[in-house]
């Protein structure tokens, strides 16, 4: 486990809005990703009939779908011990394999950092 206080703060800023998505909308993952001009887009998980997508690919998805061009950083918070290959590849396509993507629990405490790669 990592000592949040330790972190850079805009990787604390992105942690703190993943947690709060995942609060606010009672949904299993809240992630939020920085792009290259340190803008941040925040998303939780989708579960629809039709579509399903986890947090972090619903966040790399809304960067793209804003115009980012890449990423600096992502943090998921999840019950989950890691970010998924899926969604790392997620940020990897948008970030490049060396995006670091950090892994919180629901209270919201750093567990892992991980490259995208």
């Amino acid at each position: 486990m990592t000592d949040n206080s330790a972190l850079d703060p805009e990787d604390r800023k992105i942690v703190t809005l993943a947690r709060s998505a995942r609060a606010r909308n009672g949904v299993p993952e809240g992630a939020a990703v920085r792009d290259e001009t340190g803008r941040t887009y925040v998303a939780g998980t989708v579960a629809l009939d039709s579509l399903k997508l986890s947090a972090l690919r619903t966040a790399v998805a809304m960067a793209v779908a804003s115009g980012a061009k890449s990423l600096e950083a992502a943090a998921v918070v999840t019950e989950a011990e890691g970010a998924s290959d899926e969604d790392r590849a997620a940020v990897r396509d948008l970030g490049g394999p060396q995006t670091p993507v950090l892994v919180a629990g629901p209270d919201g405490a750093v567990r892992t950092t991980v490259t995208a790669g």
